[in-house]
């Protein structure tokens, strides 16, 4: 019976839903040591990275992590807090010359209470964001629709890195 329902299929989120197929360990401090074809990661620095989220809200959705595993702001080093802003703006500004969002959502949550899918390890969301990206699908269909593969999204990034 036809329903008149599209389907939009995204069936790499079902390891993350089911909780199965996750990687030993923290993967924050698992990403930076995987080989580049497998990687997330789009930029190192000395103390931090940037990469990819692999469940991300929208594409381009990049996180800064410190190669440290800490879990709390206030634990950082004033080093690792310097990087961590300079990246942030770095992956700003890369992220508008590749897709050109409207604008961007930047945080972090600091423990799981406070929504942190990985609190054990600080990691600060750069979301961008475009007019309209919250449209009806997430709000009344639970769905989030991704036009580009995390592939391709890497390598464009990377390309737009400074060096």
């Amino acid at each position: 019976m036809d329903d008149g329902l599209q389907r939009l299929w995204a069936p790499h989120r079902m390891d993350y839903i089911a909780g199965q197929n996750q990687p030993e360990g923290c993967p924050f401090c698992v990403a930076p040591a995987l080989p580049e074809s497998s990687s997330l990661v789009v930029a190192r620095g000395e103390l931090v990275y940037a990469l990819l989220n692999l469940y991300p809200y929208n594409p381009g959705h990049l996180l800064v992590c410190p190669y440290r595993h800490v879990a709390d702001y206030t634990d950082l080093t004033e080093a690792e807090v310097g990087e961590v802003a300079a990246f942030t703006r770095t992956a700003m500004r890369v992220v508008r010359a590749v897709s050109n969002p409207h604008g961007f959502n930047i945080g972090m949550n600091q423990g799981s209470i406070a929504g942190a899918g990985i609190a054990a390890h600080l990691h600060q969301h750069v979301v961008p964001r475009w007019g309209g990206d919250a449209n009806f699908m997430p709000v009344i269909g639970a769905t989030k629709v991704l036009p580009q593969l995390l592939a391709d999204t890497r390598e464009l990034l990377v390309k737009a890195w400074p060096a």
